[in-house]
C-alpha cells in the first residue's frame, strides 16, 4: 500500500512542472477597463484593504482615505475586497468604472469557541487563564507525540526533553513546580475523559484542537485531578450531513546527527596524555593511530509516517476512522520506536432529545534498544586501534588500566540473537457517552459518559555471554517485565444553557463522578541463559540465578469520588462571572482527611463593548480578567497513609528465612497538598484585529506540601510521608500574534511570539528548618537547584593565596569560591571546604517561542522557533559524573582548552593535576554551562494545488512540503564550546558514569542517543 501510495506521489510531482507552466500561461482576453472607488466599514473609510481580481495574481491595497484604483480589469471580472476582521465581499464588475463597498464585522473571529473543560465557551467570554492551539499548527512541527509540536508554541507551558531516544515524550510544566514529592504533570484530558495512558500513545494526526487550562479558575473544574493545569485534547470527528471525504498523509525523512560529542582526536589525545604525565599506551594503542569511533557508531537514521482516514456524516449521526503507522529509527544501531494506532468515533441522533456516541483510540508500540547509551563509544581511547591485522574487529581494546569491549556499528550489528531490548505497548482508550434533551425545559440536558481505560507493557532484555563486557566469560543476563493499568470513569453531567433576551447568557453545570484504577507490575532476571536462541523467553532454563526483587514488584488500586458545580453567566456581551466549586474524596489520603472542597471565581469585562470605546476605531477588543482559584494534590503512591515493611533475608540457623522490617512509618493524618492562585489577564486587538495580545500574571501560593520525609538513622526507621512545608510560583506571560502582510498582491505574513517567566521558592520546610541538603532544598531558593562549589578560575603560579585556601594544591587547578571570614591581614581563617558550597538556580530567567508564516498564492513558508535565557545547563559529559573529562589521559577524552605553563588562560584545568578520585578536584564544576539558546525547531515549505484539473481528478486537497527539523542553534554559550545541541537529553540519574551525584528531578545533557538534524518530505491528500 506505502509503495502504490509512493508511486503516486511521484507521479503527481511530475506534474508539477506542467502545472506551474499551465498557470503562467493562463490569461483572460477579454475587454478590459479601470475601476476605482472606496472601501469602508462602519468606522468609515479603510486604508491597507485589499482589492484583487478573482481567480488572478493583480491586486492593489487601498490608501490613507480608503480609496483604490486597479487597471486592466475585463469586464466580466468579479473583484474581491477583503480585510483582516472583515467578511470578504465579492462584486461582479459587468462594466461598471466605479465600485465602493462596506465590509462587515466578521462574527466567526468574535465567535470562536475554545474547549474549557465539560463544554465550550466563545473565546470573548473566557475568564480563566486558557490557550489554545489547532492540529494543523501542531502539525507544522512533525513527531511522534504532542509534547514536540508544543514545545515553545503557548507561554506558561514548558516543555523540557528528558530523552533524545525515538519515541520519547518531554518533561511538562505548567507554570513551574509547586510539588516535592508529589506529581507535578499537568492532567491530560482526551475527547473530555482523564487520560489514562502515555501522551505518546496520541496520534498527533488525530488532533483537532489542544486546549490548555492554567489557573486555577480554569482548572478547578477537574478538581485535583488538574492541580497542575490541564491539557484537553480534542480528536477529529466526523460532520453530519458530509459525503465521505478520505484523507491520507505522509511523510518520510532522513536524520543525521546534529553534532557529535566533542572527543579529542588522536593527536590532541596524545599532547594531553603526555601534559598529564601518568600512563604509558596499552597493548591496542599507538601515537600513530587516529580512531573516530563516533565515525564507526553512526549511521543514518530514517522516519516515516503514514495516516489514512475517513469521515463523514448522515442527516442525524456523523463518523470518524483512521489508521496510523509511524516509525523512528535512531542514528545508533539497533535503536528504534515504531507505533500503528487506530480510531473510530460515531455521533448519532435519535430524534430530537436523543444523542450518544462512541470513540476509541488505540495503540500498539515497539520499542527497541533504549538501554543502548554512548559512554562505550566516547571513552574508547582514540589511539587505540579496533582491527586485527586481518581487518576484522577485536572483541576488546587494551588502554592503560581499562579494556573495553568494541563499540561500533558492525560489532552491535553482528550480534543477532546476542542482544535484544524490547518493550511492547498496547492501549485503548475509550469513550462512550449517552445525551439527553430534558423535555418541557429549553436548554436543560443530562449526559453520561464512560471511560474504559487499558494499557499493557511488556518488556524483555538479554544480553548474552561477554557481550559489551571486556570479559568474555560475564555471564549472560535476561530480564522480563510486565505492568497493567486498568481505569474506569463514569461522569453525570446535568447542563441548563440559555440565553434570555439576547443580553443575559447563562450556562451551568452539575457533575457527579467517579473512577478507578489498578495497576500491577512485576519484574524477574536471571543470569546464565543456556542459549542465546531463548533470548529472554524463558527464564526458566536458566542455569543461574532466577531473582525476584520485592522491591520490582508493585500493586495498587486507588479511587477518586468528585462532585462539581459551574455558573457561569454573561450581560450583553460586557460583564461574565464564572463560578465553580468542587469536592473530592481520594483513596489515597487518611480517614477523616480525604474529601476536600475548593471554589473558583473569575470575572470578565469587555472594556472595548462599553459605550465611551465604541467610537475608539483601531480597538477591536479590550477585556479584563482577575481570577481566584484553590486545587488541592493527591498525587502520591497509594497507601502512603499505611506505612511499609520491607523485607531482609537472612540465615537462621541451617535455614534461610525473610524477614520483615519497618522501612516508612504510616501517617494517620496525610492530607491534602493545597494550592491557592491569583490570576490577572488583558486581552486584546487592533487594527481590525491584525494584532492581538494577551498578557497574565498569577501568584500560586502551595501549602501542606506532600514530602517524604527522612528520619535520622537512629530512628530506625528512613521516612514517613507527611504534609510539611510551603512554596510559591509567580510569573508574567505575554503572546503576540499579528498579520503582517494580508493577501498584499497575493502575500501573506503572519507571525507570533510568546515569552513567560516563572519564579518558584520554596517558602517552609519540615520542623522549621531552613535547609534539607540531603535533597537540595532550600527555603528561599527555587525547588530545582545545584548545590555545589562555584568555580571562579584557575589557580595560576605564584599564587601566594594557593597554600592558604588549598594547601597541596597545584597551578591549574579549580579555583572555587571562598564563603569564609579572613583575618586582620587578609588571609583567609581556614582553607577551602563543604561549608564553601553554593546554591545555583538552575532554571532559566525566562523563555518562550515563536512562529511565522509567509504565503503567496499556493506557496507557503513556515518556521517554528524557541528560546531561553539564563539558568544553568548541566552536562555531565565535561563534569565529573561522566568520566569523559579526567584530564589523565586514562581513556577517552572531551576536547577541551586545558591549563599548561604556556597555555594559562585556559578554561579548564591542568591535565595531571590535584585530584579527587579519578576526576579533577571540583570536576563537577565543570559541567555548569548557561543554559541560554534561541532554537530554530522547525523550517517548512510547501505547495498547494488549486488548479483546476485537481477538482477534475475528484481531489478536494493536494499538498507538498519539504521540512527541515532542528536546522540551527543560536546565542547558546553550550552549543558554542562544544558544537552541540543545548537541550537536555537526561533525567540526573541517568546517562552518566556516576548517577547519585545529581538529583533525578534535575535534567542534564549526558551520554545518551545523539540529537538528530532531520529532513523531510511528505504530502497531504483529501478526496
Amino acid at each position: 500500500m506505502i509503495n502504490f501510495f509512493i508511486i503516486k506521489k511521484t507521479k503527481l510531482l511530475n506534474c508539477f512542472g506542467f502545472l506551474c507552466l499551465m498557470f503562467l500561461f493562463s490569461q483572460n482576453t477579454s475587454a478590459q477597463t479601470t475601476v476605482t472607488g472606496i472601501v469602508s466599514d462602519s468606522n468609515g473609510p479603510i486604508p491597507g484593504a485589499n482589492v484583487s481580481i478573482k481567480g488572478t495574481k493583480t491586486g492593489v491595497i487601498t490608501g490613507f482615505d480608503g480609496n483604490y484604483s486597479i487597471a486592466n480589469v475585463p469586464n466580466n471580472a468579479v473583484l474581491i475586497f477583503s480585510f483582516l476582521g472583515l467578511t470578504n465581499k465579492e462584486i461582479a464588475v459587468q462594466g461598471k468604472n466605479n465600485i465602493n463597498v462596506v465590509l462587515e464585522e466578521n462574527l466567526s473571529n468574535l465567535q470562536e469557541v475554545v474547549v474549557i473543560g465539560y463544554g465550550a465557551q466563545r473565546k470573548e467570554a473566557v475568564t480563566g487563564s486558557v490557550a489554545s492551539i489547532t492540529g494543523d499548527d501542531l502539525r507544522e512541527v512533525p513527531g511522534a507525540n504532542i509534547t514536540q509540536a508544543l514545545q515553545g508554541r503557548i507561554a506558561g507551558v514548558e516543555m523540557t526533553q528528558t530523552s533524545s531516544k525515538p519515541g520519547a515524550s518531554m518533561q511538562i510544566r505548567i507554570r513551574g513546580t509547586r510539588s516535592l514529592n508529589a506529581s507535578n504533570d499537568p492532567l491530560v484530558v482526551l475527547d473530555g475523559i482523564p487520560f489514562a495512558g502515555s501522551i505518546g500513545d496520541i496520534n498527533p494526526t488525530d488532533i483537532k484542537s489542544v486546549d490548555i487550562l492554567k489557573d486555577a479558575s480554569a482548572t478547578a473544574i477537574y478538581g485535583s485531578r488538574g492541580a497542575n493545569g490541564v491539557i484537553l485534547v480534542t480528536t477529529n470527528k466526523g460532520k453530519k450531513g458530509q459525503k465521505a471525504r478520505f484523507t491520507f498523509d505522509n511523510y518520510y525523512g532522513l536524520k543525521s546527527v546534529f553534532a557529535r560529542y566533542p572527543m579529542m582526536d588522536g593527536e590532541k589525545f596524545v599532547k594531553l596524555r603526555t601534559a598529564a604525565g601518568i600512563y604509558t599506551n596499552g597493548l591496542d594503542e599507538s601515537n600513530t593511530t587516529n580512531t573516530d569511533w563516533q565515525d564507526l557508531f553512526y549511521g543514518t537514521g530514517m522516519v516515516t509516517s503514514n495516516d489514512f482516514g475517513v469521515s463523514g456524516g448522515t442527516e442525524n449521526g456523523s463518523y470518524n476512522f483512521g489508521i496510523g503507522h509511524y516509525k523512528d529509527e535512531a542514528v545508533i544501531p539497533g535503536q528504534d520506536y515504531e507505533r500503528i494506532s487506530l480510531r473510530a468515533s460515531v455521533d448519532q441522533e435519535i430524534g430530537r432529545s436523543f444523542r450518544f456516541g462512541i470513540t476509541t483510540n488505540n495503540n500498539y508500540s515497539i520499542t527497541n534498544g533504549s538501554n543502548l547509551s554512548m559512554y562505550g563509544v566516547l571513552n574508547s581511547s582514540p589511539i587505540a586501534n579496533p582491527y586485527n591485522p586481518d581487518g576484522s574487529l577485536k572483541r576488546v581494546i587494551e588502554m592503560p588500566l581499562d579494556q573495553q569491549w568494541v563499540y561500533t556499528r558492525e560489532s552491535v550489528e553482528n550480534l543477532g540473537d546476542k542482544w535484544i531490548n524490547q518493550t511492547r505497548a498496547f492501549g485503548s482508550y475509550n469513550n462512550i457517552y449517552g445525551e439527553v434533551k430534558i423535555p418541557g425545559i429549553e436548554g436543560l440536558k443530562y449526559r453520561a459518559n464512560v471511560g474504559l481505560n487499558f494499557r499493557m507493557t511488556d518488556s524483555g532484555s538479554y544480553t548474552g555471554e561477554g557481550v559489551f563486557s571486556a570479559t568474555p566469560t560475564t555471564p549472560s543476563t535476561a530480564n522480563i517485565g510486565h505492568s497493567l493499568t486498568t481505569n474506569w470513569v463514569l461522569e453525570n453531567l446535568l447542563t441548563y444553557d440559555r440565553t434570555f433576551s439576547e443580553k443575559h447568557k447563562i450556562n451551568v453545570v452539575g457533575l457527579y463522578s467517579a473512577e478507578q484504577t489498578s495497576f500491577n507490575s512485576s519484574s524477574v532476571s536471571a543470569r546464565d541463559i543456556p542459549s542465546d536462541a531463548f533470548q529472554f523467553y524463558n527464564l526458566g532454563h536458566a542455569a543461574g540465578e532466577i531473582t525476584i526483587n520485592p522491591n520490582d514488584q508493585n500493586y495498587y488500586k486507588s479511587g477518586l469520588m468528585s462532585w462539581m458545580g459551574r455558573a457561569m453567566y454573561s450581560y450583553d456581551n460586557r460583564y461574565m462571572i464564572t463560578a465553580t466549586v468542587r469536592s473530592d474524596a481520594s483513596s489515597r489520603l487518611a480517614d477523616g482527611h480525604k474529601w476536600n472542597t475548593y471554589p473558583a471565581v473569575s470575572v470578565g469585562w469587555n472594556v472595548k463593548n462599553e459605550s465611551f470605546l465604541k467610537e475608539v476605531g483601531f480597538l477591536d477588543a479590550l477585556k479584563l480578567r482577575v481570577g481566584y482559584g484553590e486545587t488541592s494534590n493527591q498525587s502520591i503512591n497509594p497507601y502512603a497513609t499505611l506505612g511499609r515493611l520491607s523485607t531482609r533475608p537472612y540465615n537462621f540457623g541451617t535455614d534461610y528465612a525473610v524477614g520483615y522490617y519497618v522501612s516508612e512509618l504510616p501517617n494517620p493524618n496525610l492530607g491534602w497538598e493545597y494550592s491557592s492562585t491569583w490570576n490577572y489577564g488583558l486581552d486584546f486587538s487592533i487594527l481590525k484585529n491584525r494584532l492581538s495580545a494577551t498578557v497574565e500574571y498569577y501568584v500560586t501560593d502551595t501549602k501542606d506540601i506532600l514530602l517524604g520525609v527522612n528520619l535520622p538513622s537512629t530512628s530506625g526507621v528512613t521516612s514517613y510521608t507527611g504534609n510539611i512545608g510551603q512554596s510559591q510560583n509567580k510569573g508574567i506571560e505575554f503572546s503576540l500574534n499579528g498579520v503582517i502582510l494580508d493577501n498584499a498582491g497575493g502575500w501573506t505574513w503572519e507571525a507570533g511570539v510568546n515569552f513567560y517567566s516563572n519564579k518558584n521558592k520554596l517558602v517552609a520546610l519540615a520542623s522549621g528548618q531552613d535547609r534539607d541538603e540531603s535533597n537540595w532544598w532550600f527555603v528561599g531558593k527555587p525547588i530545582n537547584v545545584i548545590y555545589d562549589y562555584e568555580k571562579i578560575g584557575l589557580w595560576q603560579q605564584g599564587d601566594a593565596n594557593l597554600t592558604k585556601y588549598e594547601p597541596g594544591g597545584n597551578a591549574g587547578m579549580i579555583k572555587v569560591k571562598y564563603t569564609g571570614d579572613f583575618n586582620a591581614d587578609g588571609s583567609p581563617t581556614r582553607q577551602i571546604g563543604p561549608e564553601d558550597r553554593q546554591v545555583m538556580k538552575v532554571d532559566p530567567d525566562f523563555q518562550g517561542g515563536f512562529n511565522t508564516r509567509v504565503a503567496y498564492k499556493g506557496f507557503d513558508l513556515t518556521a517554528v522557533g524557541a528560546f531561553q535565557s539564563g539558568g544553568i545547563l548541566i552536562s555531565t559529559l565535561y563534569s565529573s559524573s561522566g568520566y569523559l573529562n579526567m584530564l589523565s589521559g586514562r581513556r577517552g577524552n572531551v576536547d577541551v582548552d586545558y591549563w599548561t605553563p604556556e597555555n594559562t588562560d585556559a578554561k579548564y584545568p591542568k591535565p595531571g593535576g590535584i585530584a579527587s578520585g579519578d576526576n579533577p578536584k571540583y570536576g563537577s564544576t565543570l559541567g555548569y554551562f548557561d543554559a541560554s539558546y534561541l532554537k530554530i525547531r522547525t523550517i517548512s515549505l510547501g505547495y498547494n494545488f488549486k488548479q483546476k484539473f485537481i477538482e477534475d481528478a475528484g481531489l478536494q486537497k493536494f499538498r507538498i512540503y519539504c521540512t527541515i527539523q532542528n536546522p540551527f542553534v543560536m546565542f547558546s554559550p553550550y552549543h558554542k564550546e562544544s558544537g552541540m545541541d543545548p537541550e537536555t537529553n537526561s533525567y540526573g540519574d541517568e546517562n552518566a558514569a556516576v548517577t547519585t551525584e545529581y538529583k533525578k528531578r534535575l535534567l542534564t545533557l549526558g551520554t545518551n542517543t545523539p540529537a538528530t538534524r532531520n529532513f523531510l518530505i511528505g504530502f497531504n491528500l483529501t478526496f
